[in-house]
């Protein structure tokens, strides 16, 4: 991708937070958890012990000391037998309740444990957008806040192009949707064809924010005359992905590709299952007003943040390592994710 690029990183107690925008958008959030298992973050190296080989699958089970083991694909004439040691490194972090997805890099010795963390945010955003420098303070924590939004909305509009599109992930596939209301006494044929480029990348760059993969299903505006031409705009759009995998255009203007799982998804790092912030996010949320009240109100003694207990049980021991200033107070008067910043 090419344009004016800005880089955010943003480091609350319990949470690092990574922000990417191009052109006026938000293309990437990264986020790391200080209580996520650091063996299965993505790129990081692993002595692994295989627990089980399961050749219907087509792979084995990988002890790497984290919560649950990792699944490591084999070639079909590959051997691996229970109890082998090997190196490992993830190419795929945990997705919907499993392991990490791993590659084996050859032998390794001992027990299972992690021998080379992955590449912190900073060094990401670096390799993401290199020669950006990283703002961080108060506009960091504007802008990964505003590409969270983003990042969990269901739908948005796009007025300057007249597209609302709406992008929903189910357990089968990713679906999105270019709706698109024409403007009065221009061509129609040329009208789609704009409207369709534009939902392209927008559905590009919302899939990569969300850290999204596997079966994409994209409805195009239009029927299918203009396939071919369509075809080549979606290719050149997801040209960034290297490994996607493209079907053709069908009868209903279906357009159908396939993309790798790398990174584990925003929803499930941020929501809980009924889809709402988890506790987690909600006392996380806390301690970033907290820090950007800090920062913004230098003059004050104490800046307190009241939220609901839950959240304060969290929040608490993270709020200290702000400095003497910061407080947290449970107040079970507050509703969830409601919680207060009071100065003084």
């Amino acid at each position: 991708m090419s344009g004016a690029v800005e880089v955010f990183l943003d480091e609350t107690p319990g949470e690092t937070r990574g922000a990417i925008m191009r052109d006026g958008r938000y293309t990437h959030l990264l986020v790391h958890r200080e209580d996520n298992a650091a063996q299965t973050r993505l790129g990081a190296r692993s002595v692994g012990r295989v627990i089980e080989v399961n050749p219907g699958l087509r792979g084995a089970f990988v002890d790497i000391a984290a919560p649950a083991a990792a699944f490591l694909p084999f070639p079909k004439n590959d051997r691996l037998t229970r109890g082998q040691r090997l190196e490992v490194v993830v190419i795929a972090e945990p997705l919907a309740g499993k392991g990490a997805v791993v590659r084996r890099l050859g032998a390794g010795e001992g027990t299972p444990r992690l021998i080379q963390p992955a590449p912190s945010i900073a060094e990401q955003l670096r390799d993401l957008a290199p020669g950006a420098e990283s703002v961080t303070g108060i506009a960091a924590i504007d802008a990964v806040i505003e590409a969270e939004e983003e990042a969990l909305a269901q739908s948005i509009v796009f007025a300057s192009h007249g597209i609302d599109l709406a992008i929903e992930r189910t357990r089968a596939l990713v679906a999105v949707d270019i709706d698109f209301a024409s403007t009065p006494g221009r061509d129609p044929k040329q009208a789609r064809a704009a409207a369709n480029r534009e939902g392209l990348k927008q559905a590009a760059r919302l899939i990569g924010l969300r850290n999204w993969g596997g079966l994409v299903v994209i409805d195009l505006v239009g029927d299918v005359q203009d396939a071919e031409a369509q075809s080549k705009v979606a290719r050149a759009t997801f040209s960034q992905e290297p490994q996607a995998v493209f079907g053709p255009i069908s009868r209903f203007g279906l357009l159908q590709m396939s993309l790798p799982w790398r990174r584990t998804p925003i929803e499930e790092l941020l929501l809980d299952a009924g889809r709402r912030p988890s506790v987690q996010t909600r006392a996380i949320s806390v301690v970033r007003a907290l820090q950007r009240q800090l920062l913004a109100d230098t003059l004050s003694p104490r800046i307190t943040a009241r939220c609901a207990p839950e959240e304060a049980l969290i929040a608490d021991p993270l709020a200290a390592r702000l400095g003497p200033r910061a407080v947290i107070q449970a107040d079970a008067a507050i509703p969830p994710g409601r919680g207060l910043i009071e100065e003084g």
